[in-house]
């Protein structure tokens, strides 16, 4: 079972940046597509950015211009950057693996991992 570990939140004020990693213990194969989700409180857990494996993003548009998503070579290690960070950015940020592929007897398999999520607060 492979678990994510996020780390880099904290406090920052209104226009400084983070760094979030998201580190997967274990071998992932077979990867969809990795990225970041956030929920602030009293609201539903929302997309930030995300990568497939082909390197294609997405951000939600709030974000846009000021994060960006990157990964490591071996798809263990995904990164948040954040600049120009705003009091609404406020939130736990948790990271997600998601992947599918065939077992060596043909079965189909799927995994949908999360980490345990990581406090941002940003001050005005």
């Amino acid at each position: 079972q492979v678990q994510l570990v996020e780390s880099g939140g904290g406090l920052v004020q209104a226009g400084g940046s983070l760094r979030l990693s998201c580190v997967a213990s274990g071998s992932i194969f077979s990867i969809n597509d990795a990225g970041w989700y956030r929920q602030a409180p009293g609201k539903q857990r929302e997309l930030v950015a995300t990568m497939t494996s082909g390197g294609r993003t997405n951000f939600a548009d709030s974000v846009k211009g000021r994060f960006t998503v990157s990964r490591d070579n071996g798809w263990n290690t995904v990164f948040l950057q954040m600049n120009s960070l705003k009091s609404e950015d406020t939130a736990v940020y948790y990271c997600n693996f998601r992947g599918s592929g065939r077992r060596y007897d043909g079965r189909r398999y799927e995994y949908d991992y999360w980490g345990q999520g990581t406090q941002v607060t940003v001050s005005p």
